[in-house]
């Protein structure tokens, strides 16, 4: 069975189909997802606990350990790790290749309320998770400045309009705040003044928490109308909280200033930044899986505009890291040397061959072979990155060698020879009389002449 000999014998369908072939891996070529290398997606989820104050050996022993016996219950899960800080534990647990990262979600959560009972009652919040890859990295990183705003403010701009405004963006998979947390009052106690005093610790603490709380104060009203009261007493500055009464002595109230030290700050003080030597609030821009990157990040660039003007101006915005740049001008190379390796293919068949007319079906056959692999490409999940263009380089060199064998087939039978070399294989008594009429026949009569 000839498989040439229908595209031979139906030049208008080959022809309809080569183009719709080139259409399609063009269209594809725009769709494909851009980045360095192949994406690999590991079924990863990050479980995030906090206890304030706690040593690292108690994270680990009263945090991390209740949470690893009910993870090692889940079906799949093929790595755990724990790391436990001050105040702080995390666990990585990593899954089967083949197992849903929704369903593991669910398997987290679920084990996670179940050692909700064994953790330490003092936990503010419950342990948190997140969907994360290890294989990927940033793609954008932006530095928030200023010269008369801390840094706790910046982090407050960044985490409550920038992060989901940009968590909004398509291709945008996850945005993280880091370099500062968010504002807060510390309150420094003097030791040596509060044994004077005879306050303990925990009687500083009680006074503190009843002192600044927001909770309903009622209504007023009689039969005809009802109006409610609206008071919030939450303390937000270090002057609001320097007058608290903390204790009574000899008659006479004890004030937080005389206790302790109080400042404006932020709640993290062991978290900072910096961009170019200057106190920054990071935002770390993270993609979707399969999207494309420099699609993804052109959109947060033409966001920025957008950005700034929705944060105070003292703030000013800057891209510190574009894993773009990067790519771009890796693919940019490699897709150079694919457009070269096509002209010199061409060129080389041209000067062995001196035939125009040959040479157009390498020509032909590389560029189109080429282009409609970007839809084969798109159809399975492949995206374009370096391993994939060096990979169609590589073939350009196979595409060529096909072609150069259908040449050499279409030139013996007698199609592609010339009219002087027709005109004697149709003379009697040639072996090749009857073989170039034919294409769909050459192989019968070479077989039969040879």
């Amino acid at each position: 069975m000839n498989i040439s000999a229908p595209f031979i014998t139906r030049p208008v369908a080959t022809t309809l189909l080569t183009i719709g072939l080139a259409l399609s891996g063009i269209l594809a070529f725009r769709l494909l997802p851009v980045s360095p290398l192949p994406q690999v997606d590991f079924p990863t989820i990050q479980v995030s606990a906090t206890l304030p104050g706690a040593e690292p050996d108690t994270m680990a022993t009263s945090v991390a350990a209740p949470l690893e016996r009910q993870f090692g219950r889940i079906a799949g899960l093929t790595e755990m790790t724990s790391t436990s800080y001050l105040g702080s534990t995390s666990i990585a647990l990593q899954f089967d290749l083949s197992r849903d990262i929704n369903g593991a979600a669910r398997d987290v959560q679920a084990a996670i309320n179940a050692a909700r009972g064994y953790l330490p009652p003092a936990l503010p919040n419950n342990p948190s998770y997140r969907k994360v890859n290890p294989a990927d990295a940033p793609i954008m990183i932006v530095a928030l400045t200023s010269d008369t705003l801390g840094r706790g403010q910046m982090y407050d701009a960044a985490s409550s309009i920038l992060q989901q405004k940009l968590s909004e963006l398509p291709g945008v998979g996850q945005v993280i705040v880091g370099g500062s947390s968010l504002p807060g009052v510390r309150v420094e106690m003097n030791p040596t003044a509060l044994n004077q005093y005879g306050i303990a610790l925990e009687t500083v603490r009680s006074g503190l928490a009843s002192t600044t709380q927001n909770r309903p104060k009622g209504q007023l009203g009689d039969g005809a109308r009802a109006s409610e009261i609206a008071s919030n007493d939450q303390l937000l500055k270090a002057a609001e909280y320097a007058p608290v009464i903390v204790a009574y002595r000899s008659g006479r109230p004890v004030l937080l200033s005389d206790v302790a030290r109080v400042e404006d700050s932020v709640e993290d003080v062991r978290t900072t930044g910096l961009a170019n030597g200057r106190p920054a609030v990071m935002l770390v821009i993270f993609r979707q899986p399969g999207a494309n990157i420099i699609d993804t990040v052109d959109g947060v660039r033409g966001l920025l505009p957008e950005l700034q003007a929705a944060i105070p101006r003292a703030i000013t915005m800057s891209v510190v890291m574009d894993q773009t740049q990067t790519i771009r001008a890796s693919l940019h190379d490699v897709e150079l040397t694919l457009v070269i390796s096509v002209l010199l293919v061409t060129l080389v068949v041209f000067a062995f061959l001196r035939s125009p007319r040959a040479t157009l079906i390498p020509a032909v056959a590389v560029p189109v072979s080429l282009v409609a692999t970007f839809g084969v490409m798109y159809v399975l999940g492949y995206s374009l990155d370096n391993l994939s263009l060096m990979a169609l380089t590589i073939a350009t060199g196979f595409v060529v060698d096909d072609a150069i064998v259908v040449l050499e087939n279409w030139r013996g039978t007698g199609r592609g020879a010339s009219p002087r070399s027709r005109r004697r294989s149709a003379e009697p008594g040639r072996s090749g009389s009857r073989c170039w009429r034919s294409a769909s026949r050459w192989w019968r009569c070479s077989r039969r002449f040879s």
